[in-house]
């Protein structure tokens, strides 16, 4: 069972917490996807330094998506900024803008990590889909189980029933799924900017050392172990990071992912 260790001590919460991660049990996939088609526009209206309103600019103001009225542009701003948060000044979107410009074929996989860290609705349904088998069938059942023991009685069934509909079509952006009406578990493919950014989440809810490459947040990448060490060191050639790998012995420095924009 991936381990994305959401449930952490006090201390570590409050981290994670300040770096940009939401907890809880309410989530924005009770009425959006994870909008990557959306987000990509909204990344490209806007300088990878821009703060929070620079993107509700691109979004309102300048009308970048293209939506028909005030009231859907608000909502559209809302969403995005619920799910990444849309600021250089977030630890956790200034990395993401980091690595989401330096390699266009890492951004479903980006955005689904961000989402996750962001949405915990989407993080409770990442079980039901890891644990699948590349080709087997996607039953919504063990989403909606899985969501059941986050939100309890709160939300009812018809609102689950959306947050699985939701879910899955996140999952289908992200490449985890594929298909419509029957949607079957494909194998995706973790890059170097990918792996970096699973990594950086892992760390900053409290994972260290050898940890971090056991994690699930590798683990929803189809990424074993051993290749999360071999894409850290293609990272670390590519300058994103600093690592040192000695026995058991792991420090990985995410200072050079953190710079200002």
């Amino acid at each position: 069972m991936p381990n994305l260790r959401l449930h952490t001590a006090e201390a570590s919460l409050a981290a994670a917490e300040e770096a940009g991660f939401r907890f809880g049990d309410k989530g924005t996939h009770t009425s959006r996807t994870m909008m990557l088609a959306e987000l990509a526009h909204v990344v490209d209206a806007a300088p990878p330094n821009s703060k929070r309103e620079g993107y509700a600019s691109a979004i309102m103001k300048d009308n970048c998506l293209g939506k028909p009225t005030a009231s859907t542009r608000r909502l559209t701003n809302q969403r995005l900024g619920e799910l990444y948060g849309l600021d250089a000044d977030i630890p956790l979107f200034r990395v993401f803008r980091r690595l989401w410009d330096k390699n266009a074929g890492s951004h479903p996989l980006l955005a689904l990590l961000c989402a996750i860290a962001r949405d915990p609705l989407l993080a409770a349904t990442v079980d039901p889909i890891v644990q699948l088998q590349p080709g087997a069938e996607f039953m919504r059942e063990p989403m909606r189980a899985a969501l059941r023991a986050v939100v309890g009685e709160r939300l009812n069934d018809s609102t689950l029933d959306k947050v699985v509909r939701n879910a899955a079509s996140s999952w289908t952006q992200s490449g985890h799924l594929e298909g419509r009406a029957l949607k079957r578990r494909c194998r995706v493919t973790p890059t170097p900017a990918s792996a970096v950014y699973a990594l950086y989440l892992a760390y900053q809810i409290g994972f260290r050392g050898r940890d971090l490459f056991s994690s699930g947040w590798l683990a929803l990448l189809d990424c074993s172990p051993s290749m999360g060490q071999e894409h850290a060191l293609e990272a670390k050639r590519l300058g994103l990071l600093d690592i040192r790998m000695a026995a058991d012995v792991v420090e990985i420095n995410f200072n050079r992912l953190e710079q200002p924009l």
